[in-house]
């Protein structure tokens, strides 16, 4: 079987995917396109209109890739239903018109019904009293038991919610060979599969790519990931020839470790995946195979990200260039910070001079003060929209306050949003699978 990787998060480009579909004679393709900060923007949207609540890149990318899955038969599944899988189906069904193909979709990730007050945080130890602030969504990463009746249905489009991002491509292959749900050497291997897929370009040398210490071919227009896949779940990863990029054993050793914190106990919910004993074998240019991946019993529970209302994100800047721009930047951070000593989280970086690795007193005392340009670059989290206000209010004002020769203000206030992990039972969740036929 011949799957490939449509998408690696939610604002993926979409030519490499659609150049897979019209060449890589695949039969399915998977678009992952979640987040946990992405579902919490998208339960906002759902409840600011119930219409939207998916993938806003949802429409284009189908416009594009419909006429070449059709001529091909690829069939796609892709999370980009987000906060709304019914809606995105409805829309899915209306740009493919009448003729289209059937769409399924799958509905029951959403799980804040279950959440309540003394609900226990894995990561925290404490409850969801404890953080003190609304909970914005709620969704289990659900695994291929509840993604299997949509495939099974015949539907050439799956949409999901929130499913785990293995199990978009684990779902197929084991629709296609029939693997039972506790085979977990083959899905195990399978999993495999889905987490070097993932993510895209990451396994085909995009965010590999080090310029002068690992570099890639062609990455101005680096190809995405297939997988060809036998019924023992062994697998090859490649890609187009005529795309840019390179995979390797480098690419895919670095995919493989990647988000994994213990290769022998890959948690997921379809199996306790072990990575331990996968053996990389070349097999030609741009060809890995891949064998050893096995697994172990499932966890018992499901994994749930809880978000919560993380307040209002004032960010803004200022450009200085120049001689001495450190140096203006310098103070105009001292003056900013003065200003606005009432905030309590506030963090203001020199960009250029001192940022990722800066503390606020090494970008008052010990930046270089030879830059030729700087960007004053200001955050401050507050629950109040005119503390939040205030912070773009002050950082423009700097244009004839001084210090001398700012420029390029800009600035916006948005919503953030925090989030937990929790833990519930299989049974305590409802699956409903639709299919909308033309």
């Amino acid at each position: 079987m011949r799957i490939g990787s449509g998408a690696g998060f939610g604002a993926d480009r979409l030519e490499p995917a659609l150049r897979l579909i019209e060449q890589g004679r695949l039969d399915w393709i998977g678009f992952e396109c979640l987040a946990e900060r992405t579902l919490a923007q998208a339960q906002t949207a759902r409840a600011a209109d119930p219409a939207k609540g998916y993938n806003r890149y949802l429409e284009a990318r189908l416009r594009a890739c419909l006429p070449a899955m059709a001529k091909n038969g690829t069939r796609l599944i892709t999370n980009m239903g987000a906060a709304n899988p019914a809606a995105a189906a409805r829309a899915a069904a209306t740009l493919s018109g009448a003729g289209g193909p059937a769409i399924a979709y799958v509905e029951g990730d959403d799980v804040r019904h279950l959440i309540a007050a003394d609900t226990r945080l894995a990561d925290t130890g404490g409850t969801v009293a404890d953080v003190g602030k609304p909970v914005i969504s709620a969704n289990a990463y659900l695994g291929i038991e509840h993604i299997l009746p949509a495939i099974d249905s015949g539907a050439a489009i799956v949409i999901t919610g929130r499913v785990a991002d293995p199990s978009l491509f684990l779902a197929p292959l084991a629709h296609r060979y029939g693997w039972a749900l506790d085979d977990w050497r083959r899905l195990g291997g399978g999993t495999l599969v889905g987490h070097l897929l993932e993510c895209a370009a990451q396994v085909t040398g995009g965010y590999f790519a080090d310029p002068g210490y690992k570099d890639v071919p062609g990455i101005e227009d680096v190809g995405f990931p297939l997988a060809e896949v036998d019924a023992d779940a062994t697998a090859i990863i490649t890609k187009l020839d005529s795309d840019g990029g390179l995979v390797d054993a480098r690419t895919v050793k670095e995919q493989v470790l990647y988000e994994v914190h213990d290769p022998a106990r890959y948690l997921t919910p379809d199996v306790t995946a072990d990575f331990s004993g996968v053996a990389l074998r070349e097999d030609g240019r741009n060809r890995i195979g891949l064998t050893g991946a096995s697994g172990t019993a499932r966890p018992e529970t499901l994994k749930v990200t809880v978000a919560f209302d993380g307040g209002l994100i004032a960010e803004a800047g200022i450009s200085y260039a120049g001689p001495g721009a450190a140096d203006r930047g310098r103070l105009a951070a001292d003056i900013l910070r003065h200003r606005l000593r009432d905030i309590p989280e506030l963090r203001i970086d020199l960009i250029g001079v001192a940022a990722l690795h800066a503390s606020a007193e090494s970008v008052r005392r010990n930046a270089p003060s030879g830059s030729a340009d700087v960007r004053v670059h200001v955050t401050a989290r507050t629950e109040d929209r005119d503390t939040a206000d205030r912070v773009l209010w002050e950082v423009e004002a700097l244009y004839t306050c001084g210090p001398a020769g700012g420029g390029g203000v800009r600035g916006e206030v948005r919503r953030s949003f925090t989030t937990h992990d929790a833990y519930i039972p299989r049974d305590a969740i409802s699956i409903r699978t639709e299919v909308i036929r033309p």
